[in-house]
C-alpha cells in the first residue's frame, strides 16, 4: 500500500486489541518520526505500553486499549502547530500502510503526557496500534461546501480537494475553504486552537491528492 492509497484506507479508530506493536514496525514508526523531526525542528515522541494518553471518563465513553500513542511536541514557534498537523499526517498515513490503526487527538487528549517531553509544547496526541476494526468512513462535506477555483477546475485542484476531505480534523467539522487561481491555492481556515494544526493536515493531504509539483501554496 501506498501513502496515497492509504488516504482511503485511514479512518480513525478509538478502540484498539491488546497486541503489541511489533519490533520492526516499531523501528519503521521512529524512524519516520526522526524524519519529520529533523526537517521541521520537531520533538514528536513515539509511547509504547503506556495508558496515559487519554483521561478515565474519555476511556470510559470514547475510547479503549488505547496504550501505544505518538505525542506531538516541538519548542512553541508560531508555527508549531502547523508543522505538526502536516508531519502527524504523513505519519498517520504511514502508518497506515504499515498495518496499524490512528485516532488524532487534538482536545481530549490528557495533558499530562507532556512530561514525557520536558519544555516542550504538546498540541495533541495519536493513538496508535491495532484497532478492534479498521473504522468507518464519516459524512462529509462536498467539494463544492470546502472550494472555489476562478475559473475551470483544474483535475489537479478536484484530486487535491477530495484528498483534503480525506484529512481528520479538530471535531471533525471541515471548516475550511481552499480557493485556487491558476497555480496558486490558498487555504482559508479559523478553527480557533486548533486552526494551525488543522492547517497542516489539509495541506499535507492536498498535497498528495494534487501533486506538489501541480500548484503553489499562496
Amino acid at each position: 500500500m501506498t501513502i496515497k492509497e492509504a488516504m482511503k484506507e485511514r479512518h480513525m479508530v478509538r478502540k484498539y486489541v491488546d497486541k503489541k506493536i511489533p519490533e520492526d514496525l516499531v523501528s519503521k514508526l521512529n524512524e519516520r518520526i526522526e524524519e519529520n523531526n529533523k526537517k521541521y525542528d520537531l520533538s514528536i515522541k513515539l509511547m509504547l505500553d503506556n495508558d496515559k494518553a487519554v483521561n478515565s471518563i474519555i476511556k470510559l465513553l470514547l475510547a479503549k486499549g488505547v496504550k501505544n500513542y505518538i505525542i506531538l511536541a516541538g519548542n512553541d514557534t508560531d508555527d508549531l502547530a502547523e508543522k505538526l498537523g502536516y508531519s502527524s499526517a504523513d505519519i498517520m498515513l504511514y502508518a497506515q500502510t504499515l498495518g496499524l490503526n490512528t485516532w488524532y487527538v487534538g482536545g481530549t487528549f490528557n495533558r499530562g503526557v507532556s512530561k514525557y517531553v520536558p519544555n516542550k509544547k504538546v498540541i495533541g496526541i495519536v493513538a496508535i496500534g491495532y484497532g478492534i476494526n479498521n473504522g468507518v468512513a464519516h459524512k462529509s462535506k462536498t467539494l463544492e461546501e470546502v472550494s472555489s477555483y476562478d475559473g475551470t477546475m483544474p483535475e489537479w485542484f478536484k484530486n487535491g480537494i477530495l484528498a483534503s476531505l480525506l484529512a481528520p480534523t479538530a471535531l471533525n467539522k471541515q471548516d475550511y475553504r481552499i480557493v485556487g487561481k491558476g497555480n496558486k491555492v490558498k487555504i482559508e481556515i479559523d478553527n480557533g486552537i486548533f486552526t494551525g494544526a488543522n492547517k497542516g493536515l489539509i495541506k499535507y493531504h492536498f498535497e498528495l491528492g494534487a501533486g506538489k509539483e501541480s500548484f503553489e501554496w499562496e
